[in-house]
């Protein structure tokens, strides 16, 4: 019976996933009737209907899960690691190093890439932001190593500090960038998925799913960690394993999802807290509800994104901010009012 109510959640959620992508293809700066829907399915690939379904609708609302998903499960994983359910992936360092990559990118190749085309020049900032963030994940992981073992507090106070600075870094280089590269790294660090493509669905896929696969196998491991370290080793659980995988894993994650979409704030931090609240904290399950309603989060918020002021957009990162900081300080003040109680 214990078993039952989580699996009815997770099956629950996985269908709300699927009512919301479903609904989001109706959605966006042209809408759709249900049979226009139907009938880009069926028409052939030379249909304006068909090729707008296909090549941009499509694409866009499977990434915009895929990234939700990723993001979501990763906030919940570090959390879980930290025992800290106030963290997220940016203590690791990625998010500042994506950024930091990112912006090198766009001011030091633009002109060095101005004659190819404008697809090859967001590869080059997508790339880029990849190695920066798991670059400055790396570097926060070897300063938290000691003699085999990994300090989460030292991770923690490293990574505040490498973030801070490649902020600093970050800060001077748009100093230094010109209007056009000054707008292309503000568009960038807002987040979209305007540009989302089957080649980025191709890349992200696997990373994602695999990330997903292999983080929800640590699910009992992250159980104990609660625990203490201590008291995980006494169970049996190869603690210093379990950090470096997760660590991996999330860098990985992360890495590709934002060097994709662009810093989309608040779903790692946001999606888990409040699973945790409603649902408790087994890892067995808040992996999973955190990597499906982190989905249907996105989607969601993709889709008021491109609808809300058509026929132009609203960037994501924007309306996930406008959302998610409003609900982690009604988080916190219900929390603090338990506390107070108690």
């Amino acid at each position: 019976m214990n078993q039952i109510k989580p699996l009815l959640t997770l099956s629950a959620l996985t269908v709300l996933l699927l009512v919301t992508v479903v609904s989001s293809l109706f959605f966006g700066a042209y809408s759709m009737s249900w049979k226009e829907v139907w009938m880009a399915f069926l028409q052939n690939e030379n249909d304006a209907t068909h090729f707008l379904m296909f090549n941009i609708r499509l694409p866009r609302i499977i990434l915009a899960a895929l990234v939700g998903a990723g993001l979501a499960i990763s906030g919940a994983a570090i959390q879980g690691l930290f025992r800290n359910p106030l963290a997220d992936q940016t203590l690791i360092g990625v998010s500042s190093g994506a950024m930091l990559f990112a912006v090198l990118s766009i001011v030091f190749m633009g002109s060095i890439l101005a004659s190819f085309s404008a697809f090859f020049r967001q590869a080059s900032v997508a790339i880029f932001a990849f190695i920066g963030g798991l670059l400055t994940t790396y570097l926060v992981y070897l300063l938290s190593k000691r003699e085999g073992k990994t300090s989460v507090m030292t991770m923690l106070l490293a990574g505040i500090a490498i973030s801070a600075f490649a902020a600093a870094i970050t800060g001077v280089f748009i100093y230094l960038s010109d209007d056009q590269q000054l707008r292309d790294i503000t568009f960038w660090s807002m987040g979209s998925f305007g540009g989302a493509s089957w080649i980025q669905v191709g890349i992200v896929f696997p990373i994602v799913i695999l990330g997903i696969i292999f983080l929800t196998q640590n699910a009992k491991a992250l159980n104990a960690i609660l625990l203490g370290e201590m008291e995980a080793n006494y169970l049996g659980i190869a603690v210093e394993k379990v950090k470096s995988r997760t660590i991996l894993l999330t860098a990985l994650i992360v890495g590709v999802c934002i060097s994709m979409s662009g810093l989309i704030g608040f779903v790692g931090l946001v999606i888990p807290h409040f699973l945790r609240i409603l649902k408790g904290t087994d890892y067995r399950y808040l992996l999973k509800s955190s990597a499906l309603l982190g989905a249907v989060f996105l989607v969601f918020a993709d889709t008021l994104a491109r609808t809300i002021i058509a026929p132009a957009e609203l960037p994501i990162g924007i309306l996930t901010a406008m959302v998610g900081a409003p609900f982690f300080l009604w988080l916190l003040v219900k929390s603090q009012q338990k506390t107070f109680v108690v």
